[in-house]
C-alpha cells in the first residue's frame, strides 16, 4: 500500500482524551515534514510509530523529503495556528487551523506525496508524536520555486461530533 489517504492518528486522540499526552495548543510548536510514496501511513499506529523519526514506523528521516535551507529536515513549523470549536447543533466540531506553510523561494523538491504533522514540543508519551498525516492527491514538487502546503479551510485537523 502507498500513501493514499489523510487521517488523524487515533492514538493521538486517545492520548489527549486520557491525558497521556497533554498538548498545549497555545504554546506547543507543530511541524509538517514531507514524505514520498514509499510509505504506508496507518492511522491505527502506536504513539511511538507515529512519532517523527521514532520507533519503527513510517516517519523516519530515511523516508523524508527535504532540502536544506528551503524545507528543513524535520519539517517547517506551522504558523498562524488557532484552535476553534463550534457547537451550534448543525456542524458540531473542534478543529486546529494554520496559515499555509511554505518553503524558501529557491526550493527544489520532487516526488512529494504528503506530510506528517507532529507536535515538536510534546515529550509524553513519546517525543514528537504524530497528530495527523495528509495525502496531497498525487505526486507534487517544485523546481527553484516555493513549495506551499495549502491547508484545508476546515483545518489541519478536525474532529466532528
Amino acid at each position: 500500500m502507498a500513501f493514499s489517504t489523510s487521517h488523524m492518528f487515533r492514538q493521538w486522540i486517545s492520548d489527549c482524551l486520557t491525558r497521556t499526552a497533554t498538548p498545549n495548543f497555545a504554546t506547543d510548536t507543530f511541524y509538517a515534514a514531507l514524505y514520498g510514496n514509499t510509505i504506508s501511513p496507518n492511522e491505527n499506529d502506536t504513539a511511538a510509530n507515529t512519532a517523527y523519526n521514532g520507533g519503527t514506523g513510517q516517519w523516519l528521516t530515511a523516508n523524508e523529503i527535504y532540502q536544506a535551507g528551503q524545507w528543513a529536515q524535520g519539517g517547517v513549523a506551522l504558523t498562524g495556528t488557532s484552535g476553534t470549536s463550534n457547537f451550534s447543533g448543525t456542524t458540531d466540531a473542534v478543529w486546529y487551523s494554520a496559515a499555509n506553510t511554505a518553503s524558501g523561494s529557491a526550493c527544489t523538491l520532487a516526488n512529494v506525496y504528503g506530510d506528517l504533522v507532529y507536535d515538536f514540543t510534546l515529550t509524553t508519551p513519546v517525543a514528537k508524536q504524530g497528530v495527523a498525516f495528509h495525502y496531497y492527491g498525487g505526486v507534487q514538487g517544485v523546481t527553484s520555486g516555493t513549495f506551499t502546503v495549502i491547508w484545508n479551510t476546515s483545518g489541519v485537523w478536525r474532529i466532528t461530533v
